[in-house]
């Protein structure tokens, strides 16, 4: 059953309080899926550093679409205008097979197993079996040609279904819409200053790969993401160890739209703040490490950067969690460096597949430490177990409520717009206030 319009059932003003619904129906997923995921909005597919070669590919996802992500060759001619980079569907224009099972390889050109249709690497159909027929001999011998396409059959309108790509700093994002803007458009001035200071003028260097199935609703991760109220409540070892409290040097900066945001936080220098630990059950004031290594924090130079909303001032975040709807996360936790892929499955479910990076010139000490740091994150992971817990434990809850029931974002008021404090709920509102437009457009 088709959802009603959001509006209709959505009838209070702002977008401070969430209905259960908007996480748990079936018809209004589908419409997030064709207005979003298919939609005007660019959707991460991987990174650039994991197709190091010619015809090297990875699947990936865009909403529930399988696509291929593959180095193409390029022309001499070409090089330094075009990154070599396509993404296509993983679905054959034939009869629609998914013809790519391997996560990741090499290969010249994608040949579909059922009927053998052979595709050039952007996507082109390159040949078909029989489609001139096959040569023959007539009842009274003379010779003739059996089947075939029909003659009016046009080879370059029958390729893969080929999606717009654009690459920034070896970030690979794509969209099945003509009608999106350009990507540094979309992601905006406030965000870019953000995903420039991690990566440009920087070689990535791959160091792996978590992936997890978390039972909730795919927005309920970009919402924790963009939470400064849960990290110095919910998890232990970031309380304990001082890694993110509400006491902490933050802002909170988001995209014209409300879409996209960056949560920035400094660590601590040491100490204990009683008034952010009191009372909060997970701190653990006798807890010690065995391996204090996993917090041997080294400041890297690129952490100190020229202040955007101060000019002539520079800041040295350690923690910048960038949330880029509808699909990724960008996270930097002191050393360790990641993106966080959101793959929708069904209202109720979602894949999250985590790539773990450096960068080339790392030294091995440094390489090390990014993969120790690592282990804070992940399925398993000492922080981040916990966030896929109590997303299960959300969606639980709305499920058991039904159409009525409605969540609470009000910390820090109603409005929206950034701030210079962790102590809100704001990021969360921007999105909602911005997904209501997009699903009544």
């Amino acid at each position: 059953m088709n959802a009603p319009e959001p509006l209709s059932r959505w009838a209070q003003p702002g977008s401070s309080r969430v209905p259960f619904w908007a996480y748990t129906d079936p018809g209004l997923y589908q419409r997030e899926l064709e207005r979003i995921f298919y939609g005007p909005h660019w959707c991460y597919v991987g990174l650039e550093v994991e197709i190091p070669r010619t015809g090297d590919y990875k699947l990936s996802w865009v909403g529930e679409r399988q696509v291929i992500m593959v180095r193409d060759r390029v022309a001499p001619r070409d090089r330094g205008t075009d990154h070599g980079i396509r993404v296509v569907e993983n679905r054959c224009a034939h009869r629609g097979v998914r013809f790519c099972q391997q996560p990741h390889g090499n290969a010249r050109s994608f040949v579909c197993p059922y009927h053998q249709w052979t595709y050039k690497l952007d996507g082109d159909l390159a040949g078909l079996p029989f489609k001139d027929g096959v040569k023959a001999v007539a009842e009274d011998g003379s010779p003739c040609v059996q089947g075939g396409m029909p003659a009016d059959f046009d080879m370059k309108a029958h390729g893969l279904t080929k999606l717009r790509v654009e690459v920034l700093h070896g970030l690979v994002f794509a969209t099945f819409s003509e009608a999106a803007e350009p990507l540094r458009d979309y992601l905006g001035p406030d965000v870019m200053p953000w995903l420039d200071r991690i990566f440009q003028g920087r070689q990535l260097a791959l160091l792996g790969y978590n992936r997890q199935r978390i039972p909730g609703n795919w927005k309920l991760m970009m919402e924790n993401i963009k939470d400064p109220y849960h990290p110095g409540l919910l998890h232990t070892w970031f309380v304990t160890f001082g890694l993110w409290r509400a006491d902490q040097k933050s802002r909170m900066v988001m995209d014209k739209h409300g879409r996209h945001a960056v949560m920035i936080s400094r660590r601590n220098d040491g100490g204990e703040n009683k008034v952010v630990t009191e009372g909060v059950t997970s701190f653990k004031a006798n807890m010690v490490l065995n391996d204090d290594r996993l917090l041997d924090v080294v400041p890297e130079p690129w952490w100190k950067v020229a202040d955007p909303a101060n000019p002539g001032t520079e800041i040295m975040p350690t923690v910048t969690m960038i949330t880029l709807f509808p699909s990724v996360i960008v996270q930097q936790q002191v050393n360790s460096l990641s993106t966080r892929h959101i793959v929708p499955r069904g209202e109720g479910g979602f894949d999250f597949v985590w790539t773990h990076f450096g960068f080339a010139d790392d030294t091995p000490e440094m390489t090390r430490r990014r993969l120790r740091q690592a282990n804070l994150f992940g399925p398993a992971g000492f922080v981040s177990a916990d966030d896929g817990e109590v997303i299960e434990f959300s969606q639980d809850g709305f499920r058991q409520w039904g159409e009525e029931g409605q969540t609470i974002c009000e910390l820090g008021g109603t409005g929206t717009g950034g701030t210079e404090h962790m102590v809100t709920e704001t990021l969360i509102r921007s999105m909602y206030a911005y997904w209501r437009k997009v699903m009544d457009a």
